[in-house]
């Protein structure tokens, strides 16, 4: 454990890109570690794969992320037991979470929020800079020092860091979000409020913005700097820029200089790392129909576009040719049951998603393990057997070549229920994945297929149940298969039979 601890402080002093292979070495040599940040020598960060680009490439194999995570606070509330949390992400057949930098508070009871883990306890933040002697801090205890940084932050995230590389879990890490309400921004160390420097006396609709604000926009690209040199020797990490840019005042311009902040810092460092915009949420998708405006600026660094409450998976389609992966990091607001964040997950990975965090709200402070119960006035759900049934999911998209696969959506021609919806992925004569729901008593399904014998398998998106309905001659003309159990919604799988 000593060890584990010198290799954490060691590693967080000389892990910055110019020191990043004296530090490898002399961990090595001190036989503190293996190899850097528990990777292989042969390992590279999360990638898009190579042969499909809507995927990613994780430790040499395909990967899709599916996870159902806590509220973002993991990381900068000292009070969160992140290593249960994460522990508990495992155990449950998960492999990512979504977590804030510190740059951005909450106050209990934001959003209806009960027990918010964005929302610290007083004097209980965490964040990149350093604490001053001066009291006066909105959120309890002294003010920051934007221009020195804290190495406790540094530390912890190391430490989380790493707890998520030996489970296997991607960290997508949220460097800004925008300030929704005053009472945000009066929790921000970038308030010139709450720090020693003067720094950041400006409306919050202001804070990221390019042009005359060029002190604050100094202190963000140092962060960005400093956290991006730290990080560069992780393999299960992604950036996103900015959560939910398009509130708060925060510019186009702003955005992209953070992205050539990132790119520009890895250009020095041994490792390039996946780059994240959230671009919008689901009642803003009309906009982006015909004129592709909204996609004209696209900084050409960002790999992956990130969606929030993305039901029906619309967005999957409309920028399916753009060849990133897209992905949905955000539900709620559509009640505390399981069902409809379910049905989101399945339709969101079967048009051809790649990454879907349902935010789970069962995980707090305290109930790292994701026990919580919440009020019924909580603005969404989660649960331990939600995240099982995500993990249903999960299994079946790992069952398939899925790298191989596409949107088909003229693989089922009826039998689909009335006011329903199907989705499937393809690989062309060889493998089919479908997800179909809807209200109805039976399920009949008229399918076309290249002719050939094909083993069908239907499976229960509740339980993980299966039942083989053994091989079938399909082909040209449409073939009836009929589910053998129905509960308004259910999976199929059709693979290639060698018996032909």
């Amino acid at each position: 454990m000593k060890n584990d601890t010198r290799a954490r402080k060691l590693r967080a002093k000389l892990s910055s890109g110019l020191f990043q292979q004296v530090t490898v070495t002399f961990l090595f040599l001190l036989g503190l570690s293996s190899s850097p940040f528990g990777q292989t020598a042969e390992s590279v960060p999360l990638s898009l794969h190579p042969d499909n680009p809507h995927y990613f490439l994780f430790r040499g194999k395909p990967a899709v992320l599916i996870t159902s995570g806590e509220h973002y606070g993991a990381l900068l509330n000292l009070d969160f037991d992140y290593r249960t949390y994460l522990a508990t992400l495992h155990s449950d057949g998960l492999n990512a979470t979504r977590i804030f930098s510190g740059a951005y508070a909450e106050p209990q009871g934001a959003f209806r929020i009960e027990r918010n883990t964005l929302a610290p306890a007083p004097g209980r933040l965490i964040a990149p800079w350093a604490r001053s002697d001066t009291p006066g801090y909105a959120g309890g205890g002294p003010k920051f020092d934007l221009q020195q940084w804290n190495p406790e932050y540094f530390e912890r995230l190391h430490d989380l860091m790493e707890e998520a590389s030996r489970l296997g879990i991607v960290v997508e890490l949220v460097l800004f979000c925008p300030f929704y309400r005053e009472e945000q921004w009066a929790l921000s160390p970038m308030n010139a409020s709450n720090n020693i420097n003067g720094i950041g006396a400006v409306e919050r609709t202001e804070v990221y913005t390019v042009e005359g604000n060029e002190a604050l926009l100094a202190v963000q690209k140092a962060m960005v700097r400093k956290i991006v040199e730290e990080l560069n020797g992780y393999d299960n990490l992604y950036y996103e820029i900015c959560n939910e840019p398009y509130f708060g005042g925060v510019t186009r311009e702003w955005q992209q200089e953070i992205v050539r902040t990132i790119a520009s810092t890895e250009q020095n460092l041994k490792f390039r790392h996946l780059i994240s915009e959230n671009v919008a949420n689901a009642g803003e998708i009309d906009l982006m129909r015909g004129s592709g405006k909204v996609w004209s600026l696209l900084h050409p660094e960002v790999d992956i576009l990130n969606f929030h409450y993305s039901n029906p998976p619309l967005v999957v389609a409309l920028n399916y040719y753009l060849n990133r992966v897209i992905g949905e990091n955000e539900t709620g607001f559509k009640g505390t049951g399981d069902e409809y964040y379910r049905r989101e997950a399945w339709e969101f990975i079967l048009a051809g998603g790649a990454l879907f965090n349902h935010l789970d709200y069962s995980f707090a402070v305290g109930f790292e393990d994701g026990t919580f119960e919440y009020p019924d006035t909580q603005p969404g759900g989660g649960s331990a057997n939600l995240r099982r049934q995500f993990a249903i999911l999960k299994r079946f998209i790992e069952s398939f070549e899925f790298v191989r696969m596409r949107p088909d959506n003229t693989v089922i021609r009826d039998g689909i229920p009335r006011e329903g919806r199907a989705h499937v992925l393809a690989d062309a004569g060889r493998a089919y994945a479908a997800y179909i729901r809807g209200d109805a008593e039976e399920l009949n399904l008229k399918v076309v297929l290249p002719a050939g014998s094909y083993r069908v398998e239907w499976l229960d998106p509740l339980s993980g149940e299966t039942q083989d309905a053994g091989t079938v001659r399909l082909g040209a003309a449409p073939a009836s298969l009929s589910a053998p159990f129905y509960h308004g919604e259910i999976a199929l799988r059709i693979l290639r039979s060698a018996e032909q």
